[in-house]
């Protein structure tokens, strides 16, 4: 069933692409190379990221080659960057087209470029989990640890400044805008000492959320804050430190 998923969400994107060659001609080589020639949805990706990864050390196809290991050994990885793409054009207004945040948004870059970096730490391969993690602070603007752990159906908007720390969690469904940090306290040098987001959150622009706190399930928190202390589920938080504004009734 979800292959049915994929296989009609890359047709949507293809679809899309064909009525964009129509009405902006000068960018049909773009839109060949990245996605019509592509004979499927985890090929377009891997091609992507490794035109973004490739330099004078590593080549194109060493990359390329790379990343199809990963998709090959973990599949899941792929579905993941498609619930994203959902997750973002349901969640943005002004995205209209499937195809918008695979081709431009540096969020949904960054993001996927994250998921190598952390099959890697996960097979012990620490030295080009940090080259490729550096290569993408470099390009986005984005600082993601390859160790921390991220779900799917997250949208990074905008995403300059975004930093996350090591011993980070961000479960399904959360939104994050730029200039964000999930990070430490500064107090704390070994084990958990970063925020656990929970499924659902909302996090405003320039938010700071440090130390091994945990933002509950549904939660927003507000543009400008400070959050040094767990928020629970269902609330809005706001100011500097944060204090919860709002609390909504829920049950679990």
């Amino acid at each position: 069933m979800f292959y049915d998923k994929i296989y009609n969400l890359w047709n949507k994107i293809k679809k899309e692409i064909k009525f964009l060659c129509k009405t902006e001609p000068i960018l049909v080589n773009f839109y060949n190379k990245n996605l019509l020639k592509r004979k499927d949805f985890a090929d377009a990706l891997n091609y992507l990221l490794s035109n973004k990864f490739a330099d004078y050390f590593i080549s194109f196809s060493t990359i390329y080659s790379l990343i199809k290991e990963i998709y090959i050994d973990s599949p899941f990885i792929v579905d993941f960057a498609l619930y994203d793409i959902k997750a973002i054009y349901h969640k943005d207004p002004i995205v209209d087209k499937y195809s918008t945040p695979f081709l431009y948004f540096k969020g949904y870059h960054a993001l996927q470029a994250y998921r190598i970096t952390h099959w890697l730490w996960d097979k012990h391969r620490y030295s080009l989990a940090l080259y490729l993690q550096n290569k993408i602070s470099s390009l986005y603007a984005v600082d993601i640890h390859p160790a921390a752990c991220i779900g799917y159906g997250v949208m990074f908007d905008h995403a300059t400044g975004i930093v996350v720390g090591e011993t980070t969690v961000i479960e399904n469904n959360v939104s994050i805008l730029q200039s964000v940090t999930l990070g430490g306290t500064g107090k704390d040098n070994f084990g958990n000492r970063h925020p656990k987001v929970r499924e659902g959150v909302y996090i405003g622009a320039g938010a700071k959320i440090l130390g091994n706190i945990e933002i509950g399930k549904e939660s927003k928190i507000g543009a400008g804050s400070v959050v040094l202390k767990s928020i629970p589920p269902n609330s809005t938080a706001a100011g500097v430190p944060a204090n919860i504004i709002n609390r909504s009734n829920f049950s679990d």
